[in-house]
């Protein structure tokens, strides 16, 4: 594979396993994601799913195989200078942010690279960064609310507009609506419809266990079940009834209603 085909490859895994006594959380994995998609991972808890976006980030390394992210192969590269060019927004990072730290405060210091500590100078580029990524995100009424104190969902924007304030390439969601209710929960798939219709924002990765969390203008899914991808494609050719049944271990009927998903079981005979 010649160094043009490997530019336009955003992530690729080549035979990743992640082994973890002698469990293998994720089995010979294989996927690539191209420039300007948008994926999302499908699959049971306890499927793998967090585990392939942890090998995404750079943050987990595998136990076998190759993962090249952005062009540079882990293994051969130094991650701190990869780690900037990767967007990541889960809830395992809100844990670590500090509490007393407003909103804006909380985005702006991503532009720095820390998670903590609170510089007088910063740029006022940098600012109005925060602040636009900020408002896309429906949290203009919120800059200088203390983070600890922000609803689940509130705490879901705003690091969403955290992970975008270093420009990444690669933009990694761990289940972005968890916890959410069902107005919050449309509000934010809604907001990242619109971000993931963007043709200069980031190439996407999201997790998810439910299809009726899919963005509008999400293109790719892959399924995940027991560590092993069932499928990997475009969204309309690949999430369908047989493949979600198999992928849940239960019988469902998928439905697209328009720009969304749905999906349910069928009633008990």
């Amino acid at each position: 594979m010649g160094d043009n085909a490997l530019m336009s490859d955003v992530l690729e895994l080549v035979d990743v396993s992640v082994v973890r006594d002698g469990r293998a959380l994720v089995d010979q994995v294989s996927w690539s994601v191209k420039e300007g998609e948008r994926w999302v991972i499908l699959g049971p808890n306890g499927a793998g799913k967090t585990t392939l976006l942890n090998v995404a980030s750079s943050y987990l390394y595998p136990s076998t195989g190759t993962t090249t992210i952005l062009g540079e192969t882990l293994g051969k590269v130094d991650v701190f200078d990869l780690r900037p060019r990767i967007g990541v927004a889960g809830i395992a990072l809100a844990d670590k942010l500090p509490r007393s730290q407003t909103v804006l405060q909380t985005v702006l210091t991503a532009a720095y690279g820390m998670t903590a500590g609170w510089r007088e100078k910063y740029e006022d580029i940098d600012e109005r960064r925060a602040r636009a990524f900020l408002d896309r995100l429906g949290m203009n009424e919120y800059l200088d609310r203390k983070f600890g104190t922000l609803s689940e969902g509130e705490r879901k924007r705003t690091l969403i507009a955290r992970a975008m304030m270093t420009d990444p390439e690669l933009l990694l969601l761990d289940e972005p609506a968890a916890g959410l209710d069902l107005g919050g929960r449309e509000d934010l798939v809604r907001r990242l419809g619109r971000l993931a219709r963007d043709p200069y924002a980031p190439s996407m990765i999201m997790v998810t266990h439910h299809v009726e969390e899919i963005p509008p203008g999400f293109t790719h899914v892959l399924m995940i079940r027991q560590g092993k991808v069932l499928t990997a494609g475009p969204l309309d050719l690949e999430l369908t009834s047989s493949n979600l049944s198999h992928c849940f271990g239960l019988p469902l009927v998928v439905e697209r209603n328009g720009d969304r998903w749905t999906a349910q079981g069928l009633p008990l005979s």
